[in-house]
């Protein structure tokens, strides 16, 4: 039976677990990334009969989280995958200060977690899933990079975080025109969600 793919980062808590959770279905595959795993999630998915896999992986470390997708991309039977989607969800919000307060390492993170991390596994996604379009598979391939209207506009002491989601929002647009020149492209989408309670 074919299976949706669906790589979902921050899948341990907030909106990342919800969309998690709203994803789990026998016939789609989920891997979550995040820090920490979630029992109640995977107790959720062995009830459902739904397929999950949790890496518990910190996004600081980006180029190695990477590299771990797009040899576990490779590994996988395309034949047996029906459409493949990437949600980059997770993020982090620093200390609230000017920039000038912040602690260094803070921004360092914010940056590494909210737009290195989104890019580079972009990239092994994207160029993992071209070798299968190159095998001849044909399922749609997708990349939502859940951003923030705070990527749009600007507010005092949040400089990292509205930094990585306008980074975010722009580089979704450079790799969907990327994309748009290919036959058998990915569909890139940014996308602000307003304000969620979870």
């Amino acid at each position: 039976m074919s299976q949706h793919l669906y790589i979902i980062t921050g899948a341990s808590r907030g909106m990342g677990l919800a969309l998690a959770q709203a994803l789990l279905s026998p016939n789609h595959r989920v891997l979550g990334i995040s820090r920490q795993s979630n029992d109640a999630l995977k107790a959720n998915a062995q009830a459902q009969s739904a397929p999950l896999t949790q890496w518990t992986l910190d996004l600081a470390d980006a180029e190695a989280a990477a590299q771990a997708l797009q040899v576990w991309l490779s590994g996988l039977k395309h034949e047996d995958i029906a459409s493949a989607t990437l949600i980059n969800n997770a993020g982090v919000i620093p200390t609230i200060a000017p920039l000038s307060g912040s602690p260094p390492g803070d921004v360092a993170r914010a940056l590494r977690v909210g737009l290195e991390a989104p890019m580079l596994l972009t990239h092994a996604f994207l160029n993992a899933t071209l070798g299968w379009v190159n095998a001849g598979w044909r399922g749609p391939r997708k990349v939502l990079n859940i951003s923030s209207g705070l990527g749009r506009r600007p507010m005092a002491s949040q400089a990292p975080y509205c930094a990585a989601k306008a980074g975010m929002d722009h580089f979704s647009r450079c790799v969907a025109l990327d994309e748009a020149q290919h036959e058998h492209g990915a569909r890139i989408v940014s996308l602000a969600p307003g304000v969620i309670d979870t």
